[in-house]
């Protein structure tokens, strides 16, 4: 069959005044017509440079191709090809989609417009036929009410919308080549899965050809009929997709596969209770009159009841805008809610100021991006230590200094990081900085709010042993919460399937996985593939 696109001995350096970065280190591949290949590696593998360098999107000024680099699309050479050749590409023959669709879309402009504008800069069309195609363009890709949503800006629309818009701005021009970077790794699962579906629907009907760049291997399984798996800039391993994953060769590519979260090995089901949350409800105000009254409310979180028990993971499972959030935020006792939370035998809602202090030692958090969560002007020592300064202000500064040392230790931190700043780690050190900064207080109870979701694969398996290795040597208690369900298979003793502000279901992790009863949670699986 013929190829749509082949690149050869494509070396990528980024030139700067004191260095030379190689990003890609002599890569070889070819894309069949009407196929999809998928092009797999953690952070800094130079997937998404190799993508990039097909449309000659890499910043002139600092990138030199090497003199035996070449990429050809339909056979014509791409590098130092015309602008006018590379514009006739563009948008048009070769069309791309990025990973968070907020920034990629204008903010201030109507969804529709921007998609009329791609149809009357590329293909000519005046303002009324391109709204026509506009349209159908949105109905192709299944947006709901098209007529409605296209005069609706990107923040009116839910992520699995915006992602929508997207594919259908790429699809505009009826491109010979997609190329999808990472265009479902911000989307609930049961998203990505009908994303998934609607991209192979839409490959079919167009005979295009996609090169999808992803880290996440089970929808290169699930997607792609070739992969190219690499590592800091080469292509280690590729083929088929079915021989890949029954044979991997390469160690990295074997390391990968392993790095695929399993269900938990021994499950704690001791029955104390540390959490009991009873009939937890919590309305967010979204109308008032014209005296101000509130007359609308939006019920978030309806009547929920759990348990959270001593020394086991509780999983709290749901997509975006189930109400997970909200509930946890009401157990950490910072949303105000009706209903009792009762925490180590005691009312949140009835604790004097010391008591409050301590259940905020004893009930600690770890969130999703650790970029987003560490001080970028405190070194790690002081964001480690700053709880001490707040409930153990008697330490020493030398006591103080030797529990930051044992907490980072714990996370296997060398002591060395001790003076340094974020901005000098890695994501997966980052992470265990922030679980140290929780442990230093020796809490009972940790909430991980999708404690793994920012991190390459094998990165998350490294914290979600050191997370069961915490658990088993200090007795702690998690609430794990994820729209990942290998992480909270893999992590958690019970689990709580949340759906409109509602538990839907809710049992022992490995029967909840083996025989969900909820149609929901059955859905949930199925997109999941756990």
């Amino acid at each position: 069959m013929d190829n749509i696109l082949e690149i050869k001995n494509l070396v990528i350096d980024f030139e700067s005044k004191d260095s030379t970065f190689r990003a890609v280190d002599d890569i070889s591949l070819k894309i069949e017509k009407g196929k999809t290949l998928s092009l797999v590696g953690e952070s800094g593998s130079g997937k998404s440079v190799t993508a990039l360098s097909i449309l000659q999107l890499l910043p002139a000024g600092t990138v030199r191709y090497s003199d035996n680099s070449s990429i050809q699309f339909e056979k014509k050479e791409i590098i130092n090809s015309s602008k006018s050749y590379l514009s006739s590409l563009r948008g048009n023959r070769i069309s791309m989609i990025f990973q968070e669709p907020m920034t990629s879309l204008n903010p201030y402009q109507k969804v529709g417009f921007q998609i009329d504008e791609t149809l009357i800069i590329h293909r000519k069309l005046n303002k009324k036929e391109a709204r026509t195609r506009t349209l159908d363009l949105l109905r192709k890709v299944k947006i709901p009410e098209p007529e409605k949503k296209v005069d609706s800006y990107p923040h009116q629309l839910s992520g699995g919308q915006r992602q929508r818009i997207m594919i259908a701005m790429a699809l505009a021009n009826e491109p010979e080549l997609l190329i999808a970077d990472e265009p479902t790794t911000a989307l609930d699962v049961t998203v990505e899965k009908t994303l998934l579906e609607l991209l192979s629907d839409l490959q079919k009907e167009f005979g295009m050809s996609i090169l999808f760049i992803t880290h996440d291997l089970n929808i290169v399984k699930k997607f792609s009929d070739e992969v190219c798996v690499m590592k800091d800039g080469k292509i280690v391993e590729s083929g088929q997709v079915q021989k890949l994953f029954d044979n991997p060769q390469h160690p990295y590519t074997i390391k990968l596969l392993n790095s695929i979260p399993g269900k938990k090995d021994l499950m704690n089901l001791k029955k104390n209770i540390l959490l009991e949350a009873s009939e937890v409800d919590i309305n967010y105000p979204i109308s008032k009159n014209l005296f101000g009254k509130t007359v609308e409310f939006l019920n978030a979180v309806k009547k929920v009841s759990i348990n959270i028990y001593s020394g086991s993971t509780t999983g709290l499972v749901g997509e975006s805008g189930s109400g997970k959030s909200s509930l946890a935020r009401a157990l950490l006792g910072i949303e105000n809610s009706n209903g009792k939370i009762i925490f180590d035998n005691k009312n949140i809602s009835e604790l004097s100021q010391n008591e409050t202090r301590s259940f905020k030692k004893d009930f600690q958090i770890v969130f999703q991006d650790p970029f987003g969560s560490l001080s970028p002007r405190m070194t790690i020592g002081e964001i480690v230590g700053e709880g001490l300064k707040v409930h153990a202000p008697s330490l020493s500064k030398s006591e103080r200094k030797e529990k930051i040392v044992k907490a980072l230790e714990d996370v296997e931190l060398e002591s060395s990081s001790f003076s340094r700043f974020p901005h000098e780690l890695s994501g997966g050190q980052r992470q265990r900085v922030a679980i140290a900064r929780a442990i230093i207080l020796e809490p009972k109870l940790i909430l991980l709010d999708e404690p793994t979701s920012a991190l390459d694969v094998s990165i998350q398996m490294q914290i979600l042993h050191l997370l069961k290795d915490l658990q088993s040597r200090l007795g702690l208690s998690y609430l794990c919460i994820s729209h990942d369900l290998k992480v909270i298979r893999f992590l958690s003793d019970y689990v709580y399937v949340m759906k409109d502000g509602i538990i839907v279901e809710d049992g022992i992790s490995e029967d909840l996985f083996e025989s969900p009863k909820h149609i929901y949670t059955q859905e949930l699986l199925e997109a999941s593939i756990v």
